[in-house]
């Protein structure tokens, strides 16, 4: 039988080294998503909800802000767009369509991705990298402890500094985050301030994937 281990390095001298242009090259819409826009998401009638997803998220994907009446109180626009439903009525499709239409450097990735940069980067760099991008999406936008909430509240009001909009996707409300998880009151201030970054989305609908074969 011939040596398997003579000419082969340990695995535990292996290093490997990713860089940070490679970290960034990977935040993209999944190759599911490659083709995914607006003109080909499929509305329900049964929920005006979605049709009015689309326009918003166009609308916003095009920088489009709402207009204020004349002499009206000026209030400070969100930076960013939130879509709140349940599963498969096309959040992560709405949010690529936005990607894709989107003239600017911009950035895709889930939740856990923007964790992981940070964790690889650190906080400061991950700041740094970030900002040079002027859309930053986030799909699944989820809260599981207290340290996610408090670092992520932190690098969306970084980045809001610097001008950086954001469209992001869940399952629950960014005033609900946390909510049977951890102690949500003693974060009401960070999870309240995230809230307040994104105008707020519904769209109702059924489980595409329920749907029947002919629809």
């Amino acid at each position: 039988m011939a040596n398997l281990t003579g000419n082969y390095p340990a695995l535990s001298n292996l290093i490997p080294q990713v860089t940070t242009h490679e970290l960034l090259a990977q935040l993209v819409p999944p190759p599911e998503f490659r083709e995914a826009r607006f003109a080909t998401y499929i509305v329900d009638a049964d929920h005006p909800s979605q049709a009015q997803a689309v326009t918003a998220t166009s609308s916003f994907a095009q920088g489009k802000v709402a207009k204020t009446r004349l002499f009206a109180k000026k209030t400070e626009e969100p930076s960013g767009i939130y879509l709140d439903g349940g599963f498969g009525v096309g959040k992560t499709h709405l949010l690529a369509s936005i990607w894709h239409e989107f003239h600017g450097k911009k950035a895709f990735g889930s939740f856990l991705a923007y964790t992981g940069l940070i964790g690889v980067l650190g906080f400061a760099n991950a700041v740094k990298q970030l900002s040079h991008f002027q859309l930053v999406c986030i799909d699944e936008f989820e809260l599981d402890d207290p340290g996610d909430t408090m670092m992520m509240s932190r690098l969306l009001s970084e980045l809001d500094l610097k001008g950086v909009r954001f469209a992001a996707t869940s399952n629950t409300p960014p005033n609900a985050l946390g909510q049977g998880r951890f102690a949500a009151a003693d974060f009401a201030r960070e999870i309240a301030a995230m809230s307040d970054r994104f105008k707020i989305v519904t769209i109702d609908g059924d489980d595409y994937r329920h749907r029947p074969v002919e629809a």
